[in-house]
């Protein structure tokens, strides 16, 4: 192996057989063989050039960037990867340009530095310029580091010459800009009525236990017990309190509610009645089984002979779902690690090299 790179420098050493001329005339030597490694495009402009020039070298023009951009270009795919150092202050220094160069040549690993280090530098002077840039190249990445800026700090981007032009000269570059704004808001309030949903589907699976603890005890729903085996419902969860508590509340109104048997009705009794149905599409111990202990929870074997009667609808269905399995989760954050599992993740945590690939 070590034969084989010191042939391999030796090769770089020896004399250059491809000139690369830039867009203001100057002329970079260069090796044929690490261009055409390198690019399969560079590959197919050497052959090109090797057949119109003949066996006394050859000329290939790289156009559209300033010389030093195609010197540091040159360099860095002798390298074939970013080293730190100047390898790597070259590329902060040329990124929009090598990131041009690299889609343009078909140089992946090169594209994907140069599209991080144009992102990790970008400022609102120049998100409009990069984001023109992003869609010429190909390049996700930049478009959505653009789009996260300008939701950020929009007023800036405004205050830009490149927003100035892109309004005279580009409306299509304005009009993608707005789309991403859009797209922003619309992704950011998608989230929130998520977020929304899963905390209702979660205080509905916690009241679904909480209805569990209440009804355990051998006896009647008390005030001061609500688990089997005779567990004080007041436990450390400040939630899991108030929801027993509210709901004890809320069957001490059905009970002595006036209005349930109204033509209206009490919108309070209903949801009881709501949260009593749930419970029993949700419930998963058997009404009359003699091996194990029957739920106690009220109208639960009522509402169980309905629904095995009557087919819910696709909404119920929905919502039966969403609970369940708000509910197995629920369960899965009170499970405990085994200690083997708690200590292999340590130690994963702990080593420096896996750390470096999260």
């Amino acid at each position: 192996m070590a034969a084989l790179y010191a042939d391999l420098d030796a090769f770089r050493e020896s004399a250059a057989d491809v000139r690369i001329v830039t867009s203001d005339g100057q002329t970079i030597a260069a090796h044929s063989y690490i261009l055409a490694s390198a690019s399969p495009v560079l590959e197919r402009m050497i052959d090109m050039s090797r057949r119109g020039c003949g066996a006394g070298g050859c000329t290939i023009r790289v156009l559209g960037v300033p010389s030093d951009a195609v010197l540091a270009f040159l360099h860095l795919l002798s390298a074939s990867r970013v080293e730190p150092g100047m390898q790597e202050a070259a590329l902060a220094a040329h990124a929009p340009q090598l990131l041009a160069l690299a889609h343009a040549y078909r140089v992946g690993w090169l594209k994907r530095a140069a599209e991080a280090a144009v992102s990790a530098r970008l400022t609102p002077a120049r998100a409009v310029d990069m984001l023109k840039l992003a869609g010429l190249c190909d390049a996700p990445r930049l478009r959505a580091a653009c789009a996260r800026l300008a939701a950020k700090d929009l007023a800036a981007i405004e205050a830009s010459d490149g927003w100035r032009f892109a309004r005279r000269h580009d409306p299509a570059l304005e009009l993608e800009l707005l789309q991403l704004l859009e797209e922003a808001d619309q992704r950011r309030a998608r989230w929130v009525r998520e977020r929304a949903s899963r905390e209702a589907y979660r205080q509905l699976a916690e009241a679904m236990d909480a209805l569990d603890r209440i009804f355990a005890a051998d006896d009647a729903p008390c005030s001061t017990t609500c688990g089997s085996g005779g567990k004080p419902c007041a436990r450390d969860d400040d939630d899991n309190d108030g929801t027993c508590q509210g709901l004890r509340l809320l069957m001490r109104h059905f009970a002595g509610c006036a209005r349930k048997a109204a033509p209206g009705g009490c919108p309070r009794c209903r949801r009881l009645l709501q949260l009593f149905r749930l419970h029993a599409s949700v419930c998963d111990r058997p009404e009359q089984d003699q091996d194990d202990q029957p739920c106690r929870v009220p109208l639960c074997s009522h509402f169980t002979a309905k629904m095995q009667a009557e087919k819910a609808d696709k909404t119920w269905q929905l919502l039966v779902k969403k609970v369940t399995r708000a509910r197995a989760m629920a369960r899965l954050g009170h499970w405990q690690v085994p200690e083997v599992v708690a200590m292999s993740w340590a130690r994963y945590n702990s080593s420096s090299k896996w750390a470096r690939l999260r």
